[in-house]
């Protein structure tokens, strides 16, 4: 259970230009004034649940145990998707049930998934377009508070998960996709170096010897880190997220291949 003084991440795609960031933070403040509120980032593009869901994926472990994850990226506001509040051995997560969450269900253990249904845990409104203020933030102020999980609804079973595809090997192939773009253009993939190895074990390669093809070109072996790169011409990087990345030294690989996440991205 969270302890009185508690830490709340935020992660939305709200921006920070208008009101809806700050109004969030007030609701918190004003149930709970001694919570630590966190921002994981107002800049996911909007709508891009998968996006929110990797960003997500990628920094709630570094984090204390009981923290409280709120991530609200809500195409379907005020329509009859649910609101989730999970409880995993070591977080809280709230956030709609749109897949948002779906690496941490895959990725943590002890998952209880609830739905919350109690109006204590929400602000009257007139409208129904705005839950990040009347609804996931209430409901995560209220847990700093002692609330019980059970107290806020049912425990359901079919909570709404995106596809995530693993890369696979065939015929000497190891094929992943992009799955997500930073803010200097580096091209992130979902290959890890344990796919790797299964590439190396079939094709008898080294990290050097790999070829890997994106967006019609090749670019030939890893390198150890950005410095080792080329202001020119795209490399290949394991990153510290311990992902296949491709990249361009001081420069944006997403500018110079025209690529997006979603792109094929094979090694051989």
């Amino acid at each position: 259970m969270p302890s009185a003084i508690s830490v709340i991440t935020l992660l939305t795609d709200f921006g920070t230009r208008d009101y809806f960031v700050a109004s969030m933070k007030g609701v918190i403040l004003n149930i709970n004034s001694q919570t630590r509120i966190v921002d994981l980032s107002h800049e996911v593009a909007p709508q891009q649940v998968a996006e929110a869901a990797y960003l997500l994926k990628s920094s709630y472990r570094y984090f204390p145990d009981g923290t409280i994850h709120v991530a609200v990226v809500d195409p379907g506001v005020g329509s009859s998707r649910r609101p989730l509040l999970v409880t995993t051995s070591r977080y809280f997560f709230i956030a709609p049930d749109n897949g948002l969450l779906s690496y941490i269900f895959e990725e943590e253990t002890g998952v209880e998934v609830r739905v919350i249904e109690n109006k204590q845990y929400r602000l009257d409104s007139e409208g129904a377009t705005f839950d990040g203020r009347d609804l996931f933030a209430p409901a995560a102020a209220w847990l700093t508070r002692g609330q019980s999980p059970g107290s806020y609804g049912r425990l359901i079973q079919d909570a709404v998960k995106l596809p995530i595809e693993e890369p696979a090997v065939a015929h000497k192939v190891l094929t992943g996709r992009i799955v997500y773009v930073d803010r200097y253009g580096n091209l992130i993939s979902n290959i890890t170096p344990l796919h790797l190895k299964e590439l190396q074990g079939v094709a008898r390669k080294s990290a050097s010897e790999v070829t890997i093809r994106l967006a019609g070109i090749e670019i030939q072996g890893l390198v150890g880190c950005y410095a080792d790169g080329d202001k020119a011409t795209p490399r290949a990087v394991i990153n510290s997220n311990g992902q296949v990345e491709v990249f361009i030294k001081e420069g944006s690989a997403a500018d110079i291949l025209k690529c997006t996440r979603g792109e094929k991205i094979e090694l051989f």
